[in-house]
């Protein structure tokens, strides 16, 4: 593994170090905790989900070999390796936010190692799916920040939910993880969080954090409405958002309204196999029937085969201006939202990662917190298979 570049994997590592030791410093002074504890706990969690490991106990069970007791200490420079409930202790007392700099060094490490550039698609900006998804789900198992679910029956369902993004490119496997945004109660169960509530401080924290990056978010049907469209204005970010028939019926009446007054635009091409791919496109338009509403500019895609069968539709509201010569690329943009779950929730959850296996949930932090580490081993693996001939 090449670990001599700034994006090797020392580096990555020793990033992780020195946040956590700066956590360390902060826990030592406070409550006397001791310093190693906390850096081995975290090191230890993370060596867990960087190797993959489908439970604690398999983990624990793999470090009594002296070739992977060797592999936790040279690599992540762990002196001595926690017994599993005083890990899941030490990491469940960990604020989250203090971990969640981590991915912004990871970042800054791409940024100056000129790796970041390559993943840019359009003049407006990097493309930025972003999505909630749930990791963590139970009927029994609970804690004060669960979302709950009750049911007729009875019983009451205990979540976990995470709003996640990453930076994509439509012709590219990697994908560049952002901090996500915990979809979770402050208080107990008197107050239901949502995805919406979560992806607008996403964009206030992701705005903070990257003042001068270019951002074009996509996501689905969800988030194709006023309050959450302003929040991206106010935050200086381009989107393209799925806007469907069935929630926007005031958009689409204006729509045929102008294709009477012949001012939409309509682009067709024939692929080799004989498929038609249809643009339609119209600019200037209100996303809803309210005086305040804003001005989008809405595009749609079609592919028809055998003459009249539409095997594939959808349609957007963007704030960049649609052209003959940029929707195709639009589209591209738009059809990429689903790399947030494709190469990222789906690996996570199906292809090695177990973000979904209940490691420990803790009365705190815990849950979301070993989700971050499982998250920060994946991002480690993506800028490492990035960068090292060796690793692909």
């Amino acid at each position: 593994m090449n670990t001599g570049t700034k994006l090797g994997f020392s580096n990555l590592r020793k990033s992780v170090s020195a946040r956590v030791n700066e956590i360390a410093e902060i826990e030592m002074r406070q409550v006397g905790k001791i310093k190693h504890s906390m850096h081995d706990a975290c090191l230890s969690a993370l060596a867990m989900m960087y190797f993959q490991d489908a439970s604690m106990l398999e983990f624990q069970r793999r470090l009594q070999e002296q070739t992977q007791m060797n592999n936790l200490q040279t690599l992540f420079q762990v002196e001595t390796i926690p017994k599993d409930n005083q890990l899941r202790d030490i990491i469940d007392a960990i604020p989250s936010q203090k971990l969640l700099p981590i991915f912004n060094d990871f970042f800054r490490l791409l940024q100056r190692g000129n790796q970041l550039q390559p993943f840019q698609f359009l003049d407006e900006g990097y493309l930025l799916p972003i999505d909630g998804t749930q990791y963590f789900s139970s009927e029994t198992i609970n804690c004060p920040s669960c979302l709950t679910k009750g049911y007729k029956n009875g019983t009451i369902n205990y979540s976990h939910k995470v709003l996640g993004a990453s930076i994509v490119h439509p012709e590219k496997k990697q994908v560049v993880p952002l901090a996500p945004e915990p979809i979770k109660n402050s208080d107990g169960s008197k107050k239901q969080d949502c995805e919406i509530n979560a992806g607008k401080r996403f964009l206030n924290r992701i705005r903070q954090e990257h003042p001068k990056l270019e951002i074009v978010i996509t996501a689905d049907d969800l988030y194709s409405r006023q309050p959450f469209i302003e929040a991206l204005n106010q935050n200086k970010m381009s989107y393209i958002l799925i806007a469907k028939p069935s929630s926007h019926k005031v958009l689409f009446d204006q729509l045929i309204e102008k294709e009477d007054l012949d001012q939409a635009h309509l682009l067709e091409w024939q692929d080799n196999e004989g498929a038609i791919h249809r643009y339609e496109w119209i600019n200037d338009i209100r996303l809803n029937g309210n005086k305040s509403a804003p001005l989008v500019n809405f595009f749609e895609y079609s592919i028809i085969r055998d003459g009249d069968k539409i095997t594939y539709k959808n349609s957007w509201v963007t704030d960049i201006r649609v052209t003959g010569n940029n929707v195709k690329k639009l589209v591209k943009a738009g059809r990429a939202k689903w790399k947030i779950e494709n190469e990222n929730f789906n690996t996570l959850k199906n292809l090695g990662y177990h973000a979904e296996h209940n490691y420990g949930h803790g009365k705190k932090n815990l849950s979301f917190n070993f989700f971050l580490f499982t998250l920060l081993a994946f991002f480690m693996h993506q800028i490492i298979e990035l960068k090292d001939p060796l690793y692909k």
